[in-house]
């Protein structure tokens, strides 16, 4: 049988048809692999500059604020293995200027060889007694109110120098040498002088102006650490920036961009949990790297003050992108997050029916909210993203707090969303005319 020539144009037809499809989608394909490319490697770009950033912020926040730097210094002052460890540079700083030899030298020659017979037996009891009396003194003064008062001047006073530690200056209150920083504890010293001479030791107004100092940190990454703390600080502020621009960036690029706001968010919340890691790693190598002289209780509260408000921030991180993430797929189209989605319309949808069924009457807000409840939930996020990039230094807790607040927001604005053509809902039923629900018995007329 003869094959009909329409038939056979209408196939050839067709395969031109497929044929000019598929090279149109050629290009196109390639141009999303593209995109997509890029948008990675965005992406991948801001996950790597979320922990520079966290420590770009910190370091400028150090040098810049001074009110930031005592707050996080100023915690030590309570710190019991702090205050031992000063109790005891303390007074070792006093034993060593206390002029006793110049006190002896006062003695008559001739009262000389009594003295010095006197002194060989109780010598070693009287410097024991000295000194721990010193000791005590000092003790005293670290665990009194009066110290927190002098620590915070001292904190202040080395705020000022603070920044050339990472310009590597040295000098001021806070100095640099080969591989420690530490702290100068002259006020420190001055008030225990005066508290010795209150307490009768009048032996102690004789002690010079002593500067002594406090270990911060000693370690051999010191100048290793100076050198990249200098460049995070030129950096500052345009670090964070970055990586949130590269997140963004990526983000528009991508061919899904739920998607990869998903995996942006998780991104840069699971580096900002590689730089927590990090910390408490370091924190065990640099403990177990001091020398063994070196007061470990002391050293671990010092290392844990200095990294808490890092630490705070990878939390605040960690928070913001499991809510980032979690907003961005509950929006999206996938099954699962239409479901939730549906269970949060119907449940308020129920609760709005059942209020109006025992009285509430919305009136016209229901429509206006349900023509604007689109721009109105837009300006809630707008309204939350404001307060939060305002937040002077946010934490976990702020960001959730934002977010719980911005839900009842949400939750409010779907109570009210009601169409202007919904039909009433019937008034609550009312006791039947002429009787009494509660006996059963019509009323006598």
């Amino acid at each position: 049988m003869a094959a009909d020539p329409s038939e056979d144009r209408e196939l050839a037809e067709l395969r031109e048809r497929i044929a000019v499809l598929e090279q149109q989608k050629a290009p196109r394909r390639e141009h999303h692999r593209v995109r997509s490319f890029f948008a990675v490697l965005l992406i991948v770009l801001a996950a790597v500059l979320t922990p520079l950033g966290v420590v770009a912020a910190w370091s400028k926040s150090q040098v810049t604020d001074t009110d930031r730097f005592v707050s996080t210094m100023a915690p030590l002052a309570s710190d019991p293995a702090v205050q031992n460890a000063l109790t005891d540079r303390v007074t070792a700083a006093v034993m060593e200027q206390l002029p006793i030899t110049a006190l002896l030298n006062e003695v008559a020659p001739a009262d000389r060889p009594l003295l010095d017979a006197a002194l060989g037996k109780v010598g070693p009891a009287l410097t024991s007694g000295l000194t721990g009396f010193v000791h005590d003194q000092v003790l005293r003064f670290v665990r009194s109110d009066a110290f927190a008062t002098v620590w915070t001047g001292v904190l202040r006073n080395a705020h000022a120098a603070f920044d050339k530690v990472l310009t590597g200056q040295g000098g001021g209150a806070v100095q640099i040498k080969d591989d420690t920083v530490s702290l100068d504890l002259g006020p420190v010293v001055a008030a225990v002088k005066e508290r010795l001479v209150a307490n009768g030791l009048g032996l102690a107004s004789k002690i010079p102006e002593v500067h002594t100092d406090y270990t911060l940190v000693q370690s051999d990454a010191v100048q290793k650490a100076q050198t990249g703390l200098r460049l995070l600080d030129l950096a500052g502020f345009w670090v964070p920036v970055l990586a949130l621009l590269c997140a963004v960036g990526g983000v528009l690029l991508a061919v899904h961009h739920r998607r990869a706001a998903v995996g942006a968010a998780l991104g840069m919340a699971a580096a900002a949990g590689l730089l927590g890691i990090g910390l408490s790693v370091f924190r065990a190598i640099y403990l177990d790297k001091l020398p063994a002289g070196v007061d470990q209780a002391a050293a671990m509260a010092v290392y844990d003050t200095l990294v808490r408000y890092l630490r705070a921030a990878v939390r605040m991180l960690l928070a913001l992108g499991v809510v980032v993430a979690l907003a961005a797929w509950l929006s999206g189209s996938g099954r699962r997050a239409g479901w939730v989605r549906h269970l949060w319309q119907e449940g308020l949808g129920a609760v709005r029916r059942a209020a109006e069924g025992i009285g509430m009457r919305l009136g016209p807000v229901g429509p206006f909210v349900h023509r604007w409840k689109a721009w109105l939930g837009w300006g809630a996020v707008v309204v939350a993203a404001v307060v939060l990039l305002t937040w002077s230094y946010p934490t976990g807790a702020v960001v959730l707090w934002i977010a719980v607040v911005l839900l009842a927001v949400l939750a409010v604005l779907e109570f009210l969303d009601t169409p202007a053509d919904a039909p009433a809902a019937p008034p609550p039923a009312g006791p039947p005319a002429g009787g009494d629900p509660a006996d059963g018995k019509a009323a006598p007329a």
